[in-house]
């Protein structure tokens, strides 16, 4: 089973580049986030007759998440628990069932910026919130992924000037420390599992000629619990997507498990 996360950055403005991605790199799961659109504004009938099950959780404008899948989707949830005010569309999950049946969590971590403030409060307390969630997955002890833009740069490597980035919201002490106390309870990073190094990137901001000068950040992840760590065979990102013609922002990561 191939599992994409990508962060589409507004799935209306990015409609064509998404379906010849889809057509051409054929992921058996799509994960995305930034949809930008309320659930009956989703144009899932595109996807729909690619043979994707469509599943999202939507919000006018900004934030939103979706699972698009070729294979049965079950037991959908929308909304992270943990705080029942919480209105931002950030979190959706399903269980994916092919040969194995895989718990799916597709979200989309607050920014935070600036820091310090209400923002960056927020951010803290959501990343609290995934760690109660990734406890109880933790204690199921059954195959799950919690995958998508995590907002989080995790190491100094992971960023081509990890200078420009100590007093960001993304790579700020509390930030990773929160991140690493989610892998400590037992979960595998995807890609750090398979890849070691500096150089790999999954952003790359519009501005200032990021692209062209890899000048990227690697905020995009699979954290996968030790029963879907048991069945990953290879984990990669998709660079080559952010030179296409009007790209998100972000590029597809991807996991393959034997699923």
């Amino acid at each position: 089973m191939k599992i994409a996360t990508f962060n589409i950055n507004g799935v209306k403005a990015r409609v064509d580049a998404l379906t010849e991605w889809l057509d051409g790199s054929q992921p058996d799961v799509a994960l995305l986030q930034e949809i930008k659109s309320v659930d009956e504004g989703f144009p899932r009938e595109l996807f729909e007759d690619r043979g994707y099950n469509v599943e999202t959780h939507g919000q006018k404008g900004f934030n939103g998440v979706a699972i698009l899948s070729k294979l049965p989707l079950e037991d959908v949830s929308r909304g992270l628990p943990g705080d029942d005010s919480d209105e931002q569309a950030r979190w959706i999950e399903a269980t994916v069932v092919g040969e194995t049946a895989v718990r799916l969590c597709c979200l989309y971590l607050p920014n935070g910026n600036p820091a310090p403030g209400p923002k960056y409060d927020y951010k803290l307390a959501w990343m609290q919130r995934l760690f109660d969630r990734a406890r109880d997955l933790i204690d199921q002890e059954m195959p799950a992924i919690m995958a998508g833009d995590y907002n989080v740069i995790p190491q100094a490597g992971d960023a081509k000037r990890p200078e420009a980035w100590v007093e960001d919201a993304l790579h700020r002490p509390e930030t990773r420390a929160a991140f690493r106390r989610i892998l400590n309870l037992g979960f595998t990073e995807a890609f750090r599992s398979r890849h070691h190094g500096d150089g790999h990137y999954s952003f790359w901001d519009y501005q200032a000629g990021a692209w062209d000068r890899n000048d990227g950040i690697r905020i995009d992840h699979h954290l996968m619990t030790p029963q879907a760590a048991d069945l990953l065979k290879d984990c990669w990102i998709e660079a080559d997507v952010r030179g296409r013609t009007k790209p998100s922002d972000h590029v597809p990561v991807w996991v393959d498990i034997a699923a």
